[in-house]
């Protein structure tokens, strides 16, 4: 799981809060500082990176600090906090949290705007196969034709067995094999169902968390945890449905990169748009 870095300022008696608040979330590293000039040392350092900056308004000058940093650090993510204003605009901020620990409404922006830079930094490499997908997915007639159809999309772009996962809201929850490419030997031994709360299928489907998976991760796929696979990556189709899992798998171990999760994820997010439609046909 790819940590976030976040640099959180705000004054040192609202630090504990921050700190309790924002430690819930496994995937940020933290870093505190308490004025204007410790934000900008931290980030002028080149030994470390900031991902995203989190500011509250009542460190000071924040209008100036954002307006100067945004001429500098143009990748810089900036999440505002402004809990005395009922609603505010983000300016030169890229979003404003005005009730930052009500349902973990900081966390979940921090996330969001993380998710959407990773999308808008995918390669142009990536891009051709994604729109070759796109017009497989526009022919597919049918649920069950377009799962097929990202299944085998995402086996022709280089991944030895690819499945979707089907997740039926029983009690609990089920998690079924419902598309498959690959060699018969394979397809034929897979697994139907996994556990939905052991299984990294599961997991992915309570939590929507991308992930890629080896040999010694736990939870796992029984390919992958048993040998007969390297390397396994796992992505959530739909967020607020979820309408399953897919899990993409190469022989090396390691030969999935970060970048070609990112494609997975755009795939699916397509494969979950279409979906939603067919649903409301």
């Amino acid at each position: 799981m790819e940590k976030i870095r976040v640099l959180v300022a705000v004054r040192l008696a609202a630090s504990v809060r921050y700190r309790e608040n924002l430690n819930t979330e496994p995937r940020f590293q933290l870093q505190f500082v308490n004025n204007i000039e410790a934000v900008h040392t931290t980030l002028a350092d080149k030994t470390q990176a900031t991902d995203v900056l989190v500011v509250d308004n009542q460190l000071g000058d924040v209008y100036t600090l954002v307006k100067d940093l945004r001429q500098i650090y143009h990748r810089l993510l900036i999440v505002e906090v402004d809990e005395e204003a009922d609603f505010s605009l983000p300016g030169q901020a890229d979003d404003i949290s005005n009730e930052p620990f009500k349902d973990d409404e900081l966390i979940k922006k921090i996330k969001r705007l993380v998710e959407d830079r990773r999308l808008q930094t995918l390669s142009a490499d990536a891009l051709p196969p994604v729109r070759i997908f796109a017009k497989a997915l526009m022919r597919a007639k049918g649920g069950p034709a377009k799962t097929q159809a990202a299944v085998t999309a995402i086996h022709e772009i280089g991944y030895d067995y690819v499945a979707f996962f089907k997740v039926t809201p029983t009690d609990p929850p089920m998690v079924s094999v419902a598309a498959q490419a690959g060699p018969n030997s394979v397809t034929s031994i897979a697994p139907p169902r996994l556990d939905y709360e052991k299984s990294i299928i599961g997991r992915v489907a309570q939590n929507g968390e991308s992930c890629i998976v080896g040999p010694q991760d736990d939870p796992n796929h029984p390919f992958i945890s048993r040998g007969r696979f390297g390397a396994g990556a796992c992505v959530a189709v739909g967020t607020n449905i979820r309408f399953g899992v897919i899990f993409a798998c190469r022989d090396v171990p390691g030969s999935i990169t970060h970048e070609q999760l990112l494609m997975l994820e755009l795939i699916c997010a397509q494969l979950a748009s279409a979906l939603a439609r067919e649903s409301h046909n």
